[in-house]
């Protein structure tokens, strides 16, 4: 398992081993041991599955408050897509600043976003599934969003042409402004 590093601390890029032969491959896609061996432990209590349907279509930014928050491991199950965390830590040197990587079912390269980050993503292909391990259990009284088009994030999520297809929640989002984080970065 690779696991490196992103100017964002805490999010990491994961790429697990792949063994293939005419058949196909093989791939451990999660290995507390051997996270545990770069020094990630966390305990994963969740899958979560979701499809979406269209390129373009975006989810995020989101997170859930203390004392539900959420570390994430984040794979493409089919298809691509374009993940991305934005630190919400207050006092943090990169607090707003976003960290994005392409996630594909070929590739098998996964994103590991830890608490005090909200996360997202936008589809690059048809049918594209996103599966992630949570940290807690889904809490919907802790949810909380930052708008997806933030200018003062400013994410370029290569929507090229593509008009965004969105929730309605999520295109109602509050910008990162007007966030009260109740995360505060650790040093």
């Amino acid at each position: 398992m690779i696991v490196e590093e992103t100017p964002l601390a805490g999010v990491k890029l994961i790429t697990p081993r792949r063994f293939g032969d005419n058949r196909g491959f093989f791939s451990e896609s999660y290995s507390a041991r051997a996270l545990a061996e770069h020094g990630i432990d966390t305990v994963f209590v969740q899958d979560n599955h979701s499809l979406s349907m269209t390129p373009g279509t975006i989810r995020g930014l989101h997170f859930q408050n203390p004392p539900h928050a959420q570390d994430k491991l984040v794979r493409c199950g089919r298809g691509c897509l374009f993940d991305v965390a934005v630190d919400i830590r207050k006092g943090s040197p990169t607090y707003g600043q976003w960290f994005g990587a392409e996630l594909s079912f070929e590739k098998g390269r996964q994103l590991l976003v830890p608490k005090g980050f909200a996360h997202g993503f936008v589809t690059r292909a048809p049918e594209t599934e996103i599966i992630y391990k949570c940290s807690d259990y889904y809490a919907p009284e802790t949810e909380g969003a930052v708008i997806w088009n933030d200018p003062d994030i400013g994410i370029d999520w290569g929507l090229g042409d593509l008009e965004p297809v969105l929730s309605a929640k999520d295109a109602v989002a509050a910008p990162l402004s007007s966030l009260d984080s109740a995360f505060h970065w650790a040093g």
